[in-house]
């Protein structure tokens, strides 16, 4: 059993900046990618960026440039820190895991974080 909790989301102003976190507990071996997705109001999640065990990553043509993703392998977190934050930032972010290998030697699909608001005024 594994659960993701996001933390650091908040209310800033445009050119301000935030980390989020997210920690990843429970019966877990290992994770090879874990990624930051976002949802605004009425539009579909998208994925904002990806890191892998190794720390190869990938951004969104939106915040490259201003948002860095890494990871601490030991502590099974990932964070993403986001600079010169504008308002089109603001969206509920979400952390996931697609594969997580537990330490019973199980390889689980799919694990979502509950999300945390960000929000970026003008």
């Amino acid at each position: 059993q594994v659960q993701l909790v996001e933390s650091g989301g908040g209310l800033v102003q445009a050119g301000g900046s935030l980390r989020l976190s997210c920690a990843a507990s429970g019966t877990i071996f290992s994770i090879n990618a874990m990624g930051w997705y976002r949802q605004a109001p009425g539009k579909q999640r998208e994925l904002v960026a990806v890191i892998t065990s190794s720390g190869i990553t990938n951004y969104a043509d939106s915040v490259k440039g201003r948002f860095t993703i890494s990871r601490d392998n030991a502590k099974n977190t990932v964070y993403l820190q986001m600079n010169s934050l504008k308002p089109e930032d603001t969206a509920v972010y979400y952390c996931h895991a697609p594969v997580v290998r537990t330490s019973t030697g199980q390889y689980e699909n799919n694990y979502w974080g509950q999300g945390t608001q960000v929000t970026v005024s003008s």
